[in-house]
């Protein structure tokens, strides 16, 4: 089993990059978050976790060990596959993911692309009580409650601009970038921010 693979940058893209590693070329799918980690570097190390079916040996690539522990206990969720973990690793980094799954928020995770209510319930269950371990649990209870109050932030602004006639996947992007930039904004803050970035 491959642990990690290092190597030149031959072609990135927001969900693959190519590394050359010894001459061979290994094409690696990536989550937005490990994209956002390794844009503009010509040498990078990703860990990675191997898919191996009968039609098809798929490798995906994470920039930390965190990430990767992520993804695969997401995984381990029943109707949840890679494509799907790799879209939740896009959506949010995998300490937001574990305060999210954590303080039992599964309302945030069904906003997110072919994550549907019983699936975001299922996941919460199943994992609440393993993120922390995962990812260390040190400052699990602090990320929990900043997550929470974000989130129900983020969620109040998105609400607010769909009622003023944007579409919600457009503010919840706009939303998801000002908080990432700008975490512990309050909802009005958010949402005169949005006002700007929207047309």
């Amino acid at each position: 089993m491959l642990d990690y693979i290092k190597g030149s940058v031959v072609e990135l893209q927001p969900t693959r990059v190519v590394i050359d590693c010894n001459g061979v070329g290994y094409d690696v799918n990536l989550s937005l978050t490990t994209f956002s980690a390794i844009q503009g570097k010509e040498s990078v190390k990703l860990y990675v976790y191997e898919q191996i079916r009968e039609d098809a040996w798929t490798l995906y690539g994470f920039s930390s060990r965190e990430e990767r522990e992520m993804f695969l206990l997401l995984i381990s969720v029943s109707g949840v596959g890679a494509g799907t973990a790799r879209m939740m690793l896009s959506s949010m980094n995998p300490s937001e993911l574990a305060a999210t799954i954590g303080s039992e928020n599964w309302s945030l995770l069904k906003n997110i692309k072919g994550i549907g209510p019983r699936t975001a319930q299922r996941i919460v269950v199943e994992l609440k009580d393993k993120v922390g371990t995962a990812l260390g649990g040190v400052a699990l209870g602090s990320a929990i409650e900043a997550a929470a109050s974000t989130s129900a932030a983020a969620e109040e602004a998105v609400s607010a601009l769909t009622m003023l006639g944007f579409a919600a996947p457009a503010s919840r992007k706009v939303v998801s970038g000002i908080i990432k930039k700008n975490p512990g904004l309050r909802a009005e803050e958010i949402i005169k921010m949005a006002l700007k970035e929207l047309h």
